[in-house]
């Protein structure tokens, strides 16, 4: 019976493994079609057309069933007084429940409050040493000639150093002003500088 239903020129060759050299795409020929179905008698076709319309029957039945229930269960949850948002949060409430009871979640938490410690210990351990280095400095030479140039000048500047009247300044005693725009070994404004 199959080679009467063989079309001629249509011969089968068997599978060749692709030649020295051959491109893959070559050898890779268009997929053979599917067998055809088993032969049906007509009954056999009949009774599988009637099932396929019972089950999309089925389908179809189902359908507008699950669309009643849904209905039915937004009805409900609006006489509850249940709206989407408030489920939104229960279900956000019971993820993050879920969550933070989770071993990865205490883990990670552990992790950081160490993480934190040790962190406010060394920014505790830095500014330690940059208050040190400032004592440091403020203690160094410069800093205390510095600091005796500031005096000097505040002692100068001071109103209870003068004994004249506010009105009445003398024209030898220097004026804050002078004494901030001038350096010490600069020259006065007297002498020009040739």
């Amino acid at each position: 019976m199959e080679d009467a239903e063989k079309v001629p020129g249509s011969e089968q060759h068997p599978d060749s493994a692709p030649e020295v050299g051959e491109d893959a795409v070559t050898s890779v020929g268009p997929s053979p079609p599917p067998p055809p179905p088993p032969a049906m008698t007509e009954e056999e076709r009949q009774e599988l057309q009637e099932e396929l319309f019972k089950v999309e029957d089925e389908i179809q039945t189902l359908s507008q069933v699950l669309a009643a229930k849904e209905k039915q269960l937004a009805d409900i949850k609006r006489k509850l007084g249940i709206t989407p948002l408030n489920e939104l949060k229960q279900n956000i409430s019971k993820t993050w429940q879920e969550v933070t009871g989770s071993t990865a979640y205490r883990r990670t938490s552990e992790t950081l409050s160490q993480a934190s410690l040790k962190a406010t210990a060394a920014f505790s351990n830095v500014g330690t040493a940059i208050s040190k280095k400032l004592e440091d400095v403020r203690n160094a030479p410069t800093f205390k000639s510095f600091e005796e140039k500031v005096e000097t000048l505040k002692t100068k500047m001071s109103p209870a150093a003068s004994t004249s009247n506010p009105g009445e300044q003398d024209s030898d005693t220097p004026t804050p002003e002078t004494l901030l725009t001038q350096p010490e070994d600069s020259p006065t404004p007297e002498t020009p500088k040739n």
